[in-house]
């Protein structure tokens, strides 16, 4: 019997291969956490999803401009104990968020805060940088 031969298929099965060595940190499951940015009047806002982690696991750094969200979620070993798994899905591993800002951020009032896996920084524009009206003044 005589077999189609299919480049693709071979290189499906390099692809995988490669993801099965490298691990998450180079592969295309690599955890990149999903962030909102909205900007008000007076401030920008990030917002983070970083489920299973706390705090503690987050480094939040500001330089020449750009706003870097660090940090790593570890597999947990306990899960390990007995049992075997059929499906991993959730992303694990290290991972760096930046945000380039507008030179009117404030970078010597940034605040952030973390709830329920929920990562929000707020960065606050310079006063000079905020609208204000200017009178009109009638002759």
């Amino acid at each position: 019997m005589l077999t189609r031969w299919d480049p693709l298929r071979d290189l499906k099965g390099v692809e995988a291969e490669f993801d099965r060595i490298v691990g998450q940190a180079l592969s295309k499951n690599a955890w990149v956490p999903a962030l909102d940015i909205r900007e008000t009047e007076d401030r920008f806002e990030v917002t983070a999803d970083l489920p299973g982690l706390n705090s503690d696991d987050v480094e939040v750094t500001f330089e020449d401009g750009t706003l870097t969200l660090r940090g790593e979620r570890e597999f947990s070993r306990e899960r390990d104990e007995g049992g075997q798994y059929h499906r991993i899905e959730r992303s694990y591993g290290s991972f760096a968020r930046s945000v380039r800002l507008p030179r009117v951020a404030d970078s010597e009032r940034i605040e952030a805060s973390f709830d329920n896996g929920v990562l929000t920084v707020l960065v606050p524009k310079r006063e000079e940088a905020k609208p204000r009206t200017i009178e009109v003044k009638a002759k």
